[in-house]
């Protein structure tokens, strides 16, 4: 039921097991609609059948009398079909359905059988060219996804913009390694824990005597490079633990409902491939010392710990700031980096399609489920650039992203007008303003009057199936 024509199906059914079963054989020509479905939250899915079918009973069949057209039903079922959920939808159940004595009665307006064919085919050729733009639209969006892939790759591998070694070797310059800048960040992430250490330490009344206490700090080790590609000049592999710190999240359970500190927290729905969705933002309850280890900061990064698709696992985003005293559920595993000013660089790495892959290299799989842990994340290797070429790097990706975002901005806009056309299209057919009408039509009176007097006589005219079957007055 995702096509508007059905010419196949998945399961079959021998005609033994039709003659021996109530199963309804449903000819070709027949319309059919789900009515019992979680996609009738929002949409009716209608086709028209194109061989004999059976259906099972979430559907629906009606079988057109003569004189209507199945693709004439077909479309006035599309264009009311936000209205006859409305209307016909039976409430307070855990699955939406729709009531078959309420379809029965809902009226759509019958045109004469000539005019119903000029309706049927001037609505064909405007879909027909709004499908042709619309695969058009999609072809460049999906271009657009390669080439944002390829200048994150091209970023991360040094060959978006000059490396600072070519430069300074043009310019007859020295210039600053990577392998130097880490060794920066990790003095400055010792210096870091020594001071929170000892600040903790002091707050339990244990004043150091010596710096023995020190000797606790571990050391991160190097990532294992066998494998990974070998680097520009002056970069360097370092790995997420090397250059940040990682921490877990708050774990929901019922007694957080009792605590009186509550802030609002951020889950796994909140959070997508450089997005974040904060329209729906929830509140958990914490202790005084949870908030001081989830409390999120600008420029923190959010890694999505597990999820049932392989490439939806490892999706990350920066955390803006936008929310006072926010923390993160235990299913979000954020990086706090020595070096804030590395947050974009480090994100743009974890989308490139080499990031990817380092990601799903190291995520685990246990029934389907692809999960991440501290340990995975802090293993995970960056390619580190000289900072200078750094920041050149992010210049030239932002300036390329700004552009890609405006034309992907301007093609779901586009996308967006087709489906209004086609509503509008929809519309003007089910007014009688989308062909002309010939006076030499037989009036739909006539043909409705005709189908009424042959009810009597011809069983199934306008007839709904539902396992066996049921009918449907046409509507006047």
């Amino acid at each position: 039921m995702k096509t508007g024509t059905i010419r196949d199906a998945e399961d079959r059914i021998t005609d033994a097991a039709v003659e021996k079963s109530a199963a309804k054989r449903i000819p070709e020509g027949s319309v059919l609609l789900v009515t019992r479905s979680g996609i009738l939250s929002h949409t009716l899915p209608v086709a028209t059948t194109a061989v004999p079918v059976t259906i099972n009973q979430d559907l629906k069949a009606i079988t057109p009398a003569g004189g209507i057209e199945p693709e004439y039903i077909r479309y006035a079922l599309v264009r009311f079909g936000g209205e006859i959920l409305r209307e016909c939808s039976k409430g307070g159940t855990t699955v939406p359905s729709i009531v078959t004595g309420r379809l029965q009665r809902y009226q759509i307006p019958i045109a004469p059988t000539m005019e119903q064919r000029r309706i049927v085919e001037a609505i064909d050729a405007h879909f027909t060219r709004l499908d042709a733009a619309v695969s058009a639209l999609e072809r460049v969006r999906a271009n657009l996804k390669r080439y944002r892939a390829s200048v994150l790759k091209a970023a991360c591998e040094g060959r978006l913009v000059p490396t600072e070694a070519e430069l300074a070797r043009r310019e007859g310059r020295d210039y600053e390694p990577a392998d130097v800048l880490l060794e920066r960040i990790l003095e400055e992430r010792r210096a870091r824990w020594e001071a929170e250490e000892l600040a903790r330490l002091r707050a339990q009344g244990k004043e150091p005597k010596d710096d023995r206490w020190k000797r606790r700090y571990k050391e991160p080790e190097p990532p294992d490079t066998t494998g990974l590609p070998e680097l520009p000049e002056g970069w360097v592999w370092a790995n997420v633990e090397q250059i940040g710190e990682i921490i877990g999240g708050i774990t929901k359970n019922r007694t957080r409902g009792k605590l009186p500190l509550k802030v609002p927290y951020l889950r796994v729905a909140n959070v997508y491939a450089n997005e974040l969705r904060l329209d729906d933002v929830q509140e958990i309850g914490v202790t005084e010392a949870e908030l001081e280890r989830a409390l999120l900061r600008q420029g923190d990064l959010l890694v999505v710990e597990g999820n049932g698709s392989r490439d939806q696992i490892g999706r990350v985003a920066v955390w803006d700031g936008s929310i006072d005293s926010c923390v993160h559920q235990n299913h979000l595993i954020k990086i706090r980096l020595v070096n804030v000013d590395w947050a974009s660089y480090v994100l743009y790495w974890l989308l490139s399609p080499s990031g990817r892959d380092a990601i799903e290299r190291v995520a685990s799989s246990t029934s389907g489920l692809y999960t991440l842990s501290l340990s995975k994340v802090a293993a995970i290797p960056v390619p580190l650039p000289p900072d200078a070429e750094r920041r050149r790097i992010l210049a030239e990706v932002e300036k390329r992203i700004t552009v890609l975002d405006a034309v992907g901005g301007e093609i779901a806009t586009q996308l967006r007008r087709t489906t209004r056309l086609r509503q509008s299209i929809l519309k003007r057919a089910f007014e009688g303003r989308l062909v002309p009408q010939d006076p030499s039509d037989e009036p739909a009176s006539v043909l409705l009057e005709r189908i009424r007097d042959e009810r009597g006589s011809r069983a199934g005219a306008g007839q709904v199936a539902r396992g066996r079957r049921a009918t449907v007055p046409v509507p006047r």
